[in-house]
């Protein structure tokens, strides 16, 4: 009997989570309910459980590289980046937020999803915010810190795995490898290194989170 009632228990309890984490954002960050997080824009091509191929719009990409560690270097290229989208670095007029509408005394980009990461040696990782599609290479304000680069990247084909969890560095090696033996598996031509993508606040569970590992496809 007991059994027969465990997955909807489960359920409640899971939703009850979801419940207490929106309301510690709310009360402790300020965070809107209603507020709407931009993604980079793609169209999906095919999809087999987790694995998917998407085929992304040209994005503009703020970044940052730093020595160490996977999960150091995710953490230390916060503050810049995030110092350069919320302008504490630099001066500017006002630019309104997607939502909610917010006001600041200096300019401010809307927060967008998903963090990016990607290895460029085996010590060195590069960590990336996307800006918001509708601003151009000459519409954003030039970085303060000449450690944080605007890079634009064109229109590309990814393959994609998604996981839960908190990304640690033995969690993304495992979904690297997931990802890769599938993309060899349909006989697909990766392209570069893989890419990490990290969608949800701090404050979410392990459980709840929605990460990626992504890497380039050549073209057919």
């Amino acid at each position: 009997m007991v059994q027969n009632h465990l997955p909807r228990v489960l359920g409640l309890m899971m939703k009850a989570a979801r419940r207490i984490i929106l309301a510690l954002a709310v009360t402790v960050w300020g965070v809107s309910p209603a507020m709407a997080t931009e993604e980079p824009a793609f169209t999906l091509v095919t999809k087999q459980g987790s694995f998917e191929i998407r085929d992304y719009a040209p994005i503009i990409v703020a970044e940052v590289t730093l020595q160490g560690g996977a999960e150091r270097a995710r953490n230390a290229g916060f503050q810049p980046l995030a110092d350069y989208i919320f302008a504490k670095d630099r001066n500017g007029p006002q630019i309104a937020m997607t939502a909610p509408v917010t006001q600041a005394p200096r300019e401010q980009i809307a927060m967008t999803a998903p963090v990016t990461q990607r290895a460029d040696s085996a010590s060195s990782w590069t960590v990336g915010f996307t800006m918001p599609a509708n601003y151009t290479m000459e519409t954003l304000p030039a970085p303060v810190n000449p450690n944080v680069k605007l890079i634009p990247h064109p229109a590309k084909r990814m393959a994609v795995v998604r996981f839960s969890g908190l990304g640690s560095a033995g969690e993304m090696e495992q979904m690297r490898a997931d990802l890769m033996k599938q993309v060899a598996n349909l006989g697909l031509t990766p392209v570069g290194a893989p890419v990490y993508a990290f969608y949800d606040p701090p404050w979410t569970l392990p459980f709840f989170r929605r990460n990626e590992v992504m890497v380039e496809l050549a073209k057919p």
